[in-house]
């Protein structure tokens, strides 16, 4: 057998064993792992989304574009022209497409930019499904460096360590999942490289200071590929949309083929187009409320794990989580295991391209909860004493 997956461990890992043992016990937990906002009571408003959807069916025509519905798009550049972060606007619609998703239009892209045996760059810490799409297109994800004790910030010589002569892209995550790390200024390895930059944007809105610009902005020579979508903006996955915005450089070189890659498929479906332009036009106030929610979040898991001296977490600039690292343990199953024993469960840092050897063990945790299950997570994690340290964290 060859092919994706073919060689992969699709076994149950040791957590998630111990998880749903836990859960056949009878034993409950507090999950600070959920990344999901519509668990946690983050609902976009239904009355929004009930007049976005007024007045499809009467009109409904199938009328395919491989890059999408024009209102929609124009929809789309109007967001970027009136969102208060730098470079960002406006936009020709002609440079925007839209997909069913980012993991879509990442899965485009690796088709567009790659060849099987080329590589792409990613950042390590890296979310888990970047192993996933360079697999499927049968291409090798090199990994750069980010350094933790300057802010999580991209190590420069690492990446030029990593490109060679069958690099096809770069891709940044800004703010990064899982760290929070948001790019403020220009990556001089970047323009040495000179190669196309996928550039993850979805938790921009959802920074603790000033707004995330855009790395297009940043890197106005390279070709720019800037991924978002409603998923994490309006906190609706379920309804399946999302768009790449080229910068002239990236529409200039690629624009033409990427329409033929998009025409392949046309997934962003019908109805969610017709309602892309009402849902910006009035889910803003949402947005709002969600980064308010969010940074109360992260304020308060900062405050509640400040006091633990074996415990070291860098405030996050954007996104919505957390990732401390922990003193004293070299293995984060063993730490992790022993955690949810505690009744909380958190991610270890291998889950996102970690080893707890070289990097220290580190654990991901969502503040997108409740306060009150946000406290009682923390005080269960400050009650665990770590073994062979001596302190409680």
């Amino acid at each position: 057998m060859s092919g994706f997956l073919a060689d992969a461990d699709l076994g149950v890992n040791p957590i998630e064993a111990a998880r749903l043992a836990h859960l056949a016990a009878g034993r409950s937990y507090v999950d600070l792992t959920s990344s999901n906002p519509t668990a946690h009571g983050l609902l976009f408003p239904p009355k929004i989304l009930r007049d976005a959807a007024a007045g499809f069916w009467e009109k409904r025509r199938y009328l395919p574009d491989p890059h999408g519905a024009l209102p929609a798009r124009a929809a789309v550049a109007e967001y970027y022209a009136t969102r208060r972060a730098p470079g960002a606007g406006p936009f020709d619609p002609e440079q925007i497409f839209l997909t069913a998703s980012t993991s879509e239009a990442y899965g485009l892209l690796f088709a567009l930019l790659t060849s099987p045996g080329d590589n792409v760059l990613a950042p390590r810490a890296t979310y888990p499904l970047f192993e996933h799409f360079a697999a499927v297109h049968h291409v090798e994800l090199r990994t750069y460096e980010l350094d933790e004790r300057r802010g999580w910030a991209i190590d420069e010589h690492s990446l030029l360590n990593a490109a060679d002569e069958r690099t096809r892209a770069v891709m940044l995550v800004s703010p990064h999942n899982p760290t929070g790390m948001v790019m403020r200024a220009p990556i001089p390895a970047l323009d040495a490289l000179g190669l196309p930059l996928i550039c993850d944007e979805v938790f921009a809105e959802f920074t603790r200071t000033t707004p995330a610009p855009l790395i297009a902005a940043l890197h106005p020579r390279l070709p720019c590929f800037t991924l978002n979508g409603i998923s994490k903006l309006f906190a609706l996955p379920d309804l399946k949309l999302g768009w790449v915005l080229m910068n002239p450089p990236a529409a200039d070189r690629f624009s033409t083929r990427f329409e033929i890659l998009n025409d392949a498929f046309l997934s962003a479906n019908s109805l969610t187009q017709h309602m892309l332009p009402h849902l910006f036009a009035h889910g803003m106030p949402f947005v709002e409320h969600m980064r308010t929610h969010f940074r109360a979040g992260i304020d308060l898991g900062l405050h509640l794990l400040e006091p633990y001296a074996a415990i070291q977490v860098i405030p996050p600039d954007g996104g919505y989580y957390l990732f401390p690292r922990v003193h004293g343990w070299d293995d984060e199953d063993e730490l992790v295991l022993h955690l949810l024993n505690a009744g909380v469960l958190v991610h270890p840092g291998y889950f996102y391209g970690l080893d707890a050897e070289r990097d220290g063990a580190h654990l991901m945790i969502s503040c997108l909860t409740n306060p009150e299950a946000l406290e009682s997570g923390a005080a269960k994690i400050s009650d665990f004493r770590l073994s062979g340290c001596g302190e409680s964290i």
